[in-house]
């Protein structure tokens, strides 16, 4: 079943001209489903490999492995900034303000009905997408995907609009 879908994906990525992929005959994609994947490690083993930056958007984001990994990236030097929905603002649980307090910039995008994106984006190249939410649930309940796509042309893509969503979007202070 997972490679039917590697199938249909590379189909689209590869043939439909006009795609980012389409321009970049060295990506790779890795799939991962839940339940039952290893999607949260997946994330994990990228964000601990990263070396220069990290950009997230998310619309979920209470999995504590993950919020973790990406203060440990913060602690060691590597740029983490995060574009999250307004829902975090008043969520019971969300890393917003753990990741505030902990000095990495986070901005909370209330433009929209629902910013409902689920990226990651490291070092530039590497983009992490797909229905994963970034919480427990994703992983262990949840029927979700998720694509790491190595491609300096889709990251650069995913970059551009993280960028334009950050500058509309509201800095979420800390709050101690």
């Amino acid at each position: 079943m997972k490679r039917q879908y590697f199938w249909l994906l590379a189909l689209f990525l590869f043939l439909v001209p006009g795609t980012a992929a389409g321009q970049d005959k060295n990506a790779a994609i890795d799939l991962c489903f839940t339940p039952g994947g290893t999607c949260t490690d997946r994330i994990l083993n990228e964000i601990n490999s990263a070396r220069s930056e990290i950009l997230v958007q998310a619309y979920s984001f209470t999995s504590a492995e993950i919020g973790k990994a990406l203060i440990n990236a913060h602690k060691r030097g590597v740029r983490v900034e995060a574009v999250l929905d307004k829902s975090q603002r008043t969520a019971k649980y969300s890393w917003a303000t753990f990741l505030a307090n902990m000095g990495v910039p986070t901005y909370i995008d209330s433009r929209h009905a629902i910013a409902h994106n689920k990226i990651i984006i490291i070092d530039s190249t590497t983009t992490i997408t797909g229905s994963f939410n970034f919480t427990k649930a994703a992983q262990e309940k949840n029927a979700e995907n998720l694509l790491v796509i190595r491609s300096k042309d889709i990251a650069r893509a995913y970059r551009e609009n993280w960028f334009n969503h950050r500058q509309h979007s509201e800095k979420y202070e800390a709050r101690y």
